[in-house]
């Protein structure tokens, strides 16, 4: 094991960080007959009874105070053909729905085609949380698929994952 050292400041607390592998998700919502949307990387499953998951947004987003706002939000867990996808979601300069496909539900939470899992959710709770609001939320419903499998991001790179012995398929 390498020897622990102080905290550098925030780039080198990025590079631990980012030696975990987190899944990339999507929230996203109909805002005024347009759709919204952001990815978040810290996507956490809480509680089975009740059905609960968590997010953590950064302080000062934009896109979440729209979000924030809506009746029913929309978790899609990205596959591992979204990397385009997951960089355009977070592309501020774009329209970020340009050409992606999408379902609506009646409540207005926004789920993307082709994904490894979906959830419809409403907020439960804002915490803050340093830089960050962690957000929980209660689920409505879900469902997954088994054919797609997720996409992850690991040391500022999207990756995919296959069985140990596999080889993963190029993205």
């Amino acid at each position: 094991m390498n020897a622990l050292s102080e905290i550098g400041g925030d780039a080198e607390l990025r590079r631990v960080f980012g030696r975990f592998p987190t899944g990339v998700t999507a929230l996203c919502a109909m805002v005024e007959g347009k759709p919204a949307g952001m990815t978040a990387s810290a996507f956490v499953p809480i509680s089975l009874k009740p059905a609960l998951v968590s997010v953590c947004i950064k302080h000062g987003s934009a896109t979440w105070r729209q979000l924030r706002t809506r009746k029913r939000l929309g978790i899609s867990f990205l596959g591992h053909g979204h990397a385009a996808i997951a960089r355009q979601l977070a592309d501020k300069s774009s329209d970020r729905f340009l050409g992606l496909h999408y379902e609506v539900t009646p409540g207005g939470a926004l789920l993307l085609a082709n994904a490894a899992a979906w959830l419809e959710c409403t907020i439960e709770k804002e915490i803050a949380a340093g830089d960050h609001d962690i957000v929980l939320f209660r689920l409505h419903r879900a469902a997954a698929s088994d054919e797609i499998m997720p996409l992850v991001f690991h040391s500022s790179h999207f990756h995919t994952l296959a069985p140990i012995g596999e080889v993963p398929p190029h993205s």
